[in-house]
């Protein structure tokens, strides 16, 4: 494993839009090298996440390391990373891009470039990638290469002519994609001889060998027993375990400069590790760490607070274990008048979001109410002071702010000609301004800069069904920018719910109100008494739905007699609602909270 020359190494990503074939092309390149047995083989051999085998989405990016005999008759190391190509998980490629020195571009032979190839493309060209096209899926009846790789030069820049034509599904032509990695990729760069040097790709926690972390060693060797230190925070470890994945955890006696594996070294929690630090060798470090990358910034913050407060403490520790293995999860306690103690918790995005959900109630079995997403907002008080609003609930009054600015971003969409009428009106209505309108064939690109605001709810569902699916759309945050936006408060029989309270644009706020309170109105149960549903803006109610009583028929008994009887038993009733509409509590289901909180456009 250590004898490998560095010409004879050959690190590389795979990068694509949404479904364009990555993780079936990464499944092919495991079979074609052996690295697995055919029994050992399964669909998406990477994605080892449940979650990811059933929405067939990749969500965290997976390494490997192939062993391959070229046709030059020399034996080649390939370090393959598969990358996610959803735009939550952007973070998780341009880490990956930042160990490789090349990357396969996989496009859809049928479909072409998509808002996502781009992303990825302009990633790995800022990481200074060589990159092969690959087209995938020209075993598809709808195929049309000549055009696609037109289209490849066209609107990226990149030369096509020498594409490597493959179906990942059916294997056909993998050998051509492995001869292309070796000739067409630069190998990595290194001395075996100078200080350790090796960078954090990724870490996450084992039950069993605790933090396993992933490097790309850059110089110098690291081997088992060797004493390391993390140049961010100093701290030492001895390395207790190196290796490699074949997928499988292979141990190997030491990695060299321009290799890819794991270490495990004792470490407790991963909050000792930062993703894109540099290992060094305690007795002779390194001078200087290598760049690593930036921080990742939450765009989206939503509240998560168990239904049963008992779980508290469950809760807490959970987020702290999905924290062990999602560097851009954030987190931080908080506490509402309707829903308890909690977390409010920051993400990459509504994906992000919706994942996290979904591994906390499968893997750790917890029922949780989450409060309506929301963006990050700057205020601006009236002394010049700017502090950022992570919580709808906890705005200030208006009267003490100055102004508000909330985050733009710059997003692009690809649609076919004859959906681009509706992708511009849903543009229009969420506030948008158009940058720039292209066409590349039948197909147009549509640049808009967006409030994050208007997006962060349903916008991709939107876009979806106005263009049959056939949209796609990609975004980066842009910039800050003042909006009159104001907080709207709902309010159930005069009670303020501060988990349904949002933050919306002026223009749109009336409509926002109304639609929520329709929504409540039929998922809150009939009381006794009547319940009125209200959305205000500070003392100003905007919109108002109310739940009638459900009514006992209390003459049910008195049969005949004087009607004065029944009247009698009417007017208790009457006393009887009035009394409960003053000290009634009106429960709101945690699944009234769940589908209110799905807005509708």
């Amino acid at each position: 494993m250590t004898d490998t020359p560095l010409d004879r190494i050959r690190n590389f990503s795979i990068i694509a839009h949404i479904d364009h074939g990555k993780s079936t092309l990464a499944d092919r390149l495991i079979q074609a090298t052996g690295g697995l047995t055919a029994r050992e083989m399964t669909e998406q051999v990477l994605d080892n996440m449940e979650l990811e085998k059933e929405r067939g989405i990749t969500i965290k990016a997976q390494t490997v390391r192939l062993a391959y005999k070229a046709k030059d008759g020399l034996d080649y190391v390939l370090n393959l990373m598969d990358t996610p190509g959803h735009v939550d998980f952007a973070y998780e490629v341009s880490r990956s891009l930042a160990a490789c020195e090349g990357s396969l571009l996989v496009v859809d032979a049928s479909q072409g470039v998509e808002a996502q190839t781009l992303a990825n493309v302009y990633q790995a060209i800022d990481a200074n990638h060589e990159i092969v096209p690959v087209l995938n899926k020209i075993d598809l009846p709808a195929a049309e290469p000549d055009r696609v790789r037109q289209q490849i030069e066209d609107v990226i820049g990149l030369d096509a002519s020498d594409a490597v034509m493959v179906s990942a599904k059916s294997g056909l032509n993998i050998e051509g994609v492995l001869e292309a990695l070796v000739t067409r990729l630069p190998p990595p760069t290194g001395n075996r001889n100078a200080p350790l040097k090796a960078l954090i790709v990724d870490s996450w926690y084992d039950q069993y060998l605790g933090v396993i972390i992933l490097i790309r060693v850059k110089d110098g060797s690291i081997r088992k027993g060797q004493k390391i230190r993390m140049m961010a925070n100093g701290i030492t470890h001895p390395v207790e375990q190196v290796g490699v994945f074949t997928p499988r955890l292979v141990p190997v006696d030491d990695l060299g400069p321009g290799e890819m594996g794991y270490i495990t070294a004792a470490i407790k929690t991963v909050a000792d590790i930062a993703v894109g630090d540099t290992i060094t060798d305690d007795r002779q470090p390194a001078t200087e760490a290598l760049p690593g990358f930036k921080p990742s910034v939450p765009v989206v913050w939503c509240g998560l607070f168990p239904v049963d407060a008992d779980d508290f403490e469950k809760l807490r520790d959970s987020l702290a274990k999905l924290r062990l293995n999602d560097a851009s999860f954030h987190f931080e306690a908080e506490s509402s008048a309707a829903l308890g103690f909690g977390y409010r918790c920051g993400f990459l995005g509504l994906l992000h979001l919706e994942i996290i959900q979904e591994r906390l109630s499968r893997e750790f079995d917890l029922d949780l109410i989450a409060t309506a997403p929301s963006v990050v907002y700057r205020l601006f008080a009236n002394d010049g002071s700017m502090t950022e609003l992570h919580n709808p609930a906890d705005m200030p009054d208006p009267t003490k702010i100055d102004h508000i600015e909330e985050p733009w971003i710059k997003a692009t969409i690809m649609v076919p000609d004859e959906y681009l009428g509706s992708i511009l009106t849903l543009c229009s209505e969420r506030r948008g301004v158009q940058l720039d309108l292209t066409y590349v064939g039948n197909r147009a690109m549509a640049v808009y800069r967006l409030p994050l605001n208007e997006v962060v709810f349903d916008f991709y569902d939107r876009l979806k069904s106005v263009s049959r699916g056939y949209a796609s759309f990609d975004y980066a945050m842009d910039a800050y920018a003042e909006g009159e936006l104001v907080r709207i408060s709902i309010l159930v029989n005069q009670d303020p719910v501060d988990a349904l309270s949002f933050i919306a644009h002026k223009s749109q706020a009336e409509r926002r109100g109304r639609s929520i309170c329709e929504k409540l109105k039929d998922l809150i149960p009939k009381q006794l008494f009547k319940i009125a549903i209200q959305a205000a803006i500070g003392g100003r109610v905007i919109a108002r739905e109310t739940i009638g009583a459900l009514s006992k028929d209390v003459t049910a008994k008195c049969y005949g007699g004087d009607i004065s009887r029944k009247r009698k038993l009417l007017e208790k009733q009457k006393e009887g609602k009035k009394r409960m509409r003053q000290f009634g509590k009106v429960e709101i289901p945690q699944s009234a909270f769940l589908a209110a909180l799905k807005m509708d456009a």
